[in-house]
């Protein structure tokens, strides 16, 4: 068949992809105008779908602070923490338009508060007033009474005497702002730590991301801070919030996209001008990587609707493994530049398609996960190999007509294989093979495992402190353990949140735990209210009698409100707006609730949290970091195990084309395998999750190389495509380990040991039975 008949077949086919790359083009407009990146951490892992009251709380209680920034200012008095409060507004003002403003949410919430709880006064009681209300005698509080009023230092008070002779309901609030983090004097400073603190509030206007990696909060707030501290020189600014987090997230998003994916690409381009010295291998190589990431962000973006950043960040590193079909076909154009094109193609092919199919296998085994982020990964890895593989088929036989001359990089790494050593039944390899053993022994003997989900973060530490530091005092609980509540009704579920408070309230009495936060502390139950105005009624009544026996003077008690204080009325009111992420409504057949605990502690204090849930209905203890630590674990598990079969499955597929030699192909990449797992032993590197799944892509990566050797024994070319393409795989991974987000910098480690001994490994087991022409180009092998 000659060449113009033989290239019909493929013309359909450059056309057909043509089409398709070019409405890529058109989405990628899109998605980039719209910027639809996802960089929580917590979408990379499974929603709960089998508990959604669960999956919900975590839920509200993450867009509770999702766009929230808090500022504290600290002073020497309370004047220069105003001044610095003045002066940081006005600093900002200067700079709009900026992605945040102050919020306003809160403002105005005491006034308003006070005046929805007015009609409730005699309905709200803690218990310690309980108590002193129930066992101290009438002329006692009588006593109090008249104390508090014609006392010449009579304590502040919320409401007029007659209404509230023993100020109960101030005794009320005090406890409400102490278990809700409300610390503040009159005019809204917090004193604390020998500092007045000045609290500033802001929310971002839309998404706090910034896909340009630029940091324009940081910069305002910096620049506010400056401004500030003229006004107090002796100033400490405090800062926290979702979106500081989630704009660091994107400036080294920024910095390492252009360090992994713009560095691997110049060091692919580099390797192929050295093998090749033709600008043609490197534009095409380059084109058939940029329509692979492009592709497969494409489809990716299509699926799940989001991309996530570190999915963004890992498929820079698919540019080490796509450009191997593309280096394999020059090296083989170089080799042979008199065989016509098409049927250069058609003798590449199977080589390049079983190793497509190992690599893809490899990368599909992420996605057998629950893990969302996995997933993505997974299909932007596969369909960006794919897109990179019909690239080379489709066009390269139709732009690359003229063969790359011969280099002498290329001359050099035939060579190099010819006298490449080959394993063999001798007492110099036993030797080898014995000290290779020990390695192995010692290094996985000091290997061990760390799940723990913290281990993971790569949250700025600075920022780290300050938070900690302002969760200190503004007594702020963690999003991360809480109690979970759920009963058939809502005054049912008040009532189990009462139980559970009771049982906290030593625990805050003892300073073990800094407060709570809860719903019933708030709006108590029904069956407490009627408690409570039928105590207070009595009480009072008896206490005006007596006051009015003493005075002279007829005292007659305000009749109570007939209206119950609903949950419906205090969630409808501004009273509710800092707590009301806590409650989470009608789930299946009943409602639920959070309560949150600010504890600050290890192990021993979760667990003891843990124990006050235990026998109350309906009270579930959550702790999300445990809980997603021992996720990881199990899938750790479960993915080393599929690693196994893996191998399997892969020995499966060679051994149908290869027969009996398809152990050569595999073994060098199970040594690999152990050898790494040993190598990070000795390093003292936890086993985690991304380990084991970085295994798993090396089980189909480094079949390729086998792959290649085998199916074109003794030609050069091949020795050379492994040559280029491991060391960009090797240079592309490596950088990986270059990342400060420490589930990449696991992955890019592994696979940089793994990679460099594969393809060390796999010329030692591979038949090389040269031709006369080749060998005779070569020097005679040791």
């Amino acid at each position: 068949m000659t060449e113009p008949v033989a290239s019909r077949g493929w013309r359909w086919l450059a056309w057909l992809w043509l089409l398709l790359v070019l409405a890529v083009g058109v989405h990628q407009l899109q998605f980039w105008s719209r910027a639809q990146i996802e960089s929580d951490v917590l979408a990379l892992l499974p929603e709960d779908e089998q508990d959604p009251l669960l999956a919900q709380a975590t839920r509200r209680i993450a867009d509770a602070g999702a766009r929230q920034m808090v500022v504290l200012l600290g002073a020497t008095d309370a004047a220069q923490a105003q001044a610095a409060a003045t002066a940081y507004r006005k600093a900002l003002q200067r700079q709009a338009p900026l992605p945040f403003t102050e919020s306003t949410a809160l403002a105005g919430w005491f006034d308003a508060t006070q005046a929805f709880y007015h009609p409730y006064r005699d309905r709200l009681l803690t218990d310690a007033l309980r108590q002193q209300l129930q066992t101290t005698p009438p002329e006692t509080l009588a006593e109090q009474a008249l104390a508090a009023l014609y006392g010449p230092l009579g304590a502040p008070r919320l409401s007029e005497w007659r209404a509230d002779p023993l100020n109960l309901w101030l005794v009320w609030w005090q406890a409400r702002a102490g278990s809700a983090g409300l610390q503040f004097d009159a005019s809204g400073l917090l004193h604390a730590e020998g500092r007045v603190w000045a609290v500033l509030q802001f929310e971002t206007r839309n998404s706090a991301f910034r896909l340009d990696g630029e940091q324009v909060m940081v910069h305002a707030l910096d620049a506010a801070a400056a401004d500030a501290r003229q006004a107090a020189p002796d100033l400490r600014e405090l800062r926290t919030g979702v979106p500081l987090y989630a704009e660091a997230a994107a400036v080294q998003a920024n910095r390492e996209i252009n360090v992994i994916g713009w560095g691997s690409l110049a060091a692919v381009l580099l390797l192929v001008w050295l093998a090749f010295r033709s600008l043609q291998p490197i534009l095409l190589v380059a084109l058939s990587l940029l329509i692979g990431v492009a592709v497969a962000l494409s489809i990716t973006a299509l699926i799940f609707g989001k991309v996530h950043l570190l999915t963004l960040i890992f498929g820079a590193s698919l540019v080490g493994v796509a450009e191997d079909y593309g280096i394999h076909w020059f090296a083989s154009r170089q080799a042979h530049p008199q065989q016509p094109r098409f049927q250069l193609l058609r003798s590449l092919l199977p080589g390049m398609a079983l190793a497509l199919l190992t690599s893809a296998l490899a990368y599909l085994a992420l996605g057998a996960t629950p893990f969302p982020g996995l997933r993505q990964m997974a299909v932007f890895s596969v369909v960006g190999l794919l897109a990179a593989f019909a690239t080379v088929v489709c066009w390269f036989p139709w732009l690359a007509r003229q063969a790359p001359r011969p280099t002498a990089l290329a001359g050099q790494l035939a060579g190099v294989l010819a006298h490449w050593p080959q394993v063999r039944a001798s007492g110099r390899w036993w030797l080898v093979a014995a000290l290779t053993t020990l390695f192995a022994l010692g290094g996985l003997w000091q290997l061990h495992s760390d799940d723990d989900l913290r281990s993971l973060q790569s949250l700025p530490a600075p920022l780290l402190a300050q938070q900690a530091e302002i969760g200190r005092l503004l007594g702020l609980p963690s999003p991360a353990q809480f109690y979970l509540l759920r009963a058939a009704d809502a005054d049912t579920l008040l009532q189990r949140e009462q139980q559970l408070t009771r049982r906290l309230a030593p625990l805050v009495a003892s300073g073990i735990i800094g407060g709570y936060r809860a719903i019933s502390d708030w709006v108590p139950p029904l069956t407490q209210q009627q408690a409570d105005v039928a105590l207070l009624a009595q009480v009072e009544t008896r206490l005006l009698a007596q006051v009015s026996a003493a005075t002279g003077e007829t005292l007659v008690r305000p009749a109570s409100s007939e209206q119950p204080l609903t949950l419906d009325a205090w969630l409808a009111s501004p009273a509710s707006a800092p707590l009301r992420q806590l409650w989470l409504g009608q789930i299946g057949d009943g409602v639920g609730s959070v309560v949150l605990v600010d504890a600050r502690g290890g192990d021993a204090l979760l667990a003891q949290l843990a124990e006050q849930a235990q026998g109350l209905p309906g009270v579930r203890w959550v702790n999300r970091t445990g809980e997603y630590s021992n996720l990881l674990g199990h899938y750790r598990r479960m993915m080393s195990k599929l690693l196994a079969l893996g191998m399997l499955l892969v020995l499966a597929a060679l051994f149908l084309r290869y027969r009996r030699d398809a152990w050569r192909t595999l073994l060098p990449t199970v040594l690999a395998v152990l050898l790494t797992l040993a190598t990070l032993g000795w390093l003292g590197q936890p086993l985690q999750l991304f380990n084991v799944l970085a295994l798993l892509l090396l089980v189909g990566l480094g079949e390729d190389y086998g792959i290649f050797l085998r199916e074109h024994a003794g030609d050069p070319s091949a020795w050379l495509a492994v040559c280029v393409g491991a060391a960009s795989t090797w240079l592309s991974f490596g950088l990986l380990a270059l990342s400060a987000t420490p589930a990449l910098r696991a992955f890019g480690l592994t696979l940089l040991i793994g990679i460099g001994l594969v393809w060390l490994l796999s010329p030692l087991f591979c038949r090389r039975s040269l031709s006369a022409s080749v060998a005779a180009t070569v020097p005679p092998a040791l």
